[in-house]
């Protein structure tokens, strides 16, 4: 889809709230406009989003009382590749009103953002901190003040150090109770102001990238599975993360549902990330071997979610390593959400690997016997291909595989080095191809409720420091001020959220108007 054909008034195809009735489907039959002028007729309110994750945006690392996380661990061993750290990034910490003052100049509707744990409640249980409690409490007082909706995630891969160090962190039952008691707490503190909650962003990529390649906190790996892990077991831990995080978030849905939904009127979920896969050939055998990476990529969290159970799939390859579900576990688990939070960049390519089960060692790839292969480069310019039929194809798979459930798309974007220049033209055509692949989602009656860009301000990003970025507005980590100077994508998101009709001219028209003077 290109620009011309998104002409209605849209505010990125999000929705304020979840309707209490059964969702409805838009008619397959509906023109593109026609859907949308639906989609807005039949909710109240609208959202249009971006999405930033504390770590990255906030700085004020060791201040007011904050612990260190595993994230500023690693950060601060001189692992990643610039040897960067978020102990200031962008500062929002303490230039929160100049960021809300931004977005309400963008036009934005909602702002998902992550609590710190570690602000929070330092020690990862016990008391609270009044200092983070005091933080938090002002951000979302700033945005409800000028309109923008609060989305919180309460766990974005950074655990704190303290629950790492005392028992393992997600390896043990222990995190079960202390993520719920600091749920618990967020819910009791922010609920009369927060009414979208996400327990956690991307286990499934902390599964992976945490427990078996070792490439992301707590980089926890084992030969020759991954590299410069010094401790780890890439065969099993990957499959314990998995059943305890799913636990935690569903023992923190369980009470959200039980004890403050009623009054609260508020929903909760998980976020994953999705991708969708495309077998390297025609052949059965990386058709098959495709079928099996959807099952590890979606179904591992997923399956439980919906039907209280992981993959068949998943179970035979992986035998005795995938823990089993009691009965009460499972019916803990089996429809612990209201939503689901999916992020999407890009396709993967998957190859089928049959040798891998001959080995005697094996990590979930090998137990999945396949091979991923990445459709971008992450050495060069880093711009992700644009292939918008991927994030349509994702949503059609929930739709048709788990009966179609409410969800929010609350990550995409494109990746661009980070410099001084504010022409990212690439930005918009990405954000404008998929938008409009929502759009045909939803056509297609998808329940999709929302979709957030990734991110409002170039951040800190996790593993490539300041490399690249991916922000609507550029900030210079170089000046003490940190200045923040909007793209040439921030003029056209807010265009687009304001309700202007952007054809495949716009872009031109954007950079003369932008950048003449």
């Amino acid at each position: 889809m290109n620009l011309d054909q998104i002409s209605v008034k849209l505010t990125a195809i999000s929705v304020a709230s979840l309707p209490s009735a059964n969702p409805a489907v838009v008619p397959k039959k509906l023109s593109l406009k026609e859907v949308a002028a639906k989609f807005i007729s039949i909710h109240l309110g609208r959202v249009g989003g971006v999405h930033s994750l504390s770590l990255l945006v906030e700085g004020a690392a060791a201040e007011d009382g904050r612990s260190p996380s595993v994230w500023d661990t690693i950060a601060h061993s001189g692992e990643l590749k610039d040897e960067t750290n978020g102990d200031i990034a962008c500062d929002q910490y303490h230039r929160y009103k100049e960021d809300v003052q931004l977005m309400v100049n963008t036009g934005l509707d909602a702002y998902r953002f992550s609590i710190s744990w570690s602000r929070l409640i330092p020690n990862g249980r016990g008391p609270v901190n009044p200092k983070g409690l005091q933080y938090y409490n002002n951000l979302i007082d700033e945005l409800i003040r000028h309109g923008i909706q609060p989305h919180v995630t309460l766990f974005h891969h950074d655990l704190p150090q303290a629950l790492e160090d005392d028992y393992s962190g997600w390896l043990s039952e222990k995190i079960v109770d202390d993520f719920t008691a600091y749920a618990d707490t967020c819910f009791n503190e922010f609920g009369d102001r927060v009414s979208h909650w996400t327990t956690m962003n991307e286990p499934n990529a902390i599964a992976l990238g945490g427990y078996d390649r070792g490439t992301i906190p707590p980089k926890r790996c084992s030969y020759p599975f991954g590299a410069n892990c010094t401790k780890g077991n890439s065969t099993v831990e990957p499959y314990i993360f998995t059943h305890n995080s799913l636990l935690a978030h569903a023992s923190a849905a369980r009470l959200y549902k039980k004890k403050y939904q009623a009054q609260q009127k508020g929903f909760i979920g998980l976020n994953l990330f999705t991708t969708w896969l495309i077998p390297r050939t025609d052949s059965g055998k990386d058709v098959k071997a495709t079928q099996r990476a959807h099952d590890l990529y979606i179904g591992w969290f997923i399956n439980p979610l919906v039907f209280g159970d992981y993959p068949a799939t998943m179970k035979k390859h992986a035998g005795s390593k995938i823990p089993t579900f009691t009965l009460q576990q499972s019916e803990l688990v089996k429809g612990s959400f209201d939503f689901l939070s999916l992020n999407y960049y890009t396709i993967i390519h998957i190859m089928d690997d049959p040798d891998s089960l001959k080995l005697k060692e094996r990590d979930v790839y090998m137990d999945m016997a396949l091979k991923r292969l990445d459709s971008w480069d992450g050495e060069s310019n880093g711009e992700f291909p644009i292939d918008p039929l991927g994030l349509q194809h994702v949503l059609e798979h929930f739709k048709q595989i788990y009966g179609n459930p409410p969800i929010y798309v609350h990550e995409n974007g494109q990746r661009t080095l980070h410099n001084a220049s504010l022409n990212d033209a690439p930005r918009i055509k990405y954000l404008a191809a998929f938008i409009g692949s929502a759009l045909n989602g939803l056509r297609n009656g998808s329940d999709m409720r929302g979709y957030f860009t990734w991110s409002f301000l170039d951040l800190f990003e996790l593993t490539q420091g300041e490399k690249f970025s991916f922000g609507l507005y550029y900030v210079n980590f170089s000046d003490p001020d940190l200045k923040r100077q909007p793209k040439l994508s921030a003029h056209w998101y807010s265009g687009f959220l304001k309700g202007g009709n952007i054809s495949s001219d716009g872009i031109n028209v954007l950079e003369r108007s932008s950048f003449s003077q």
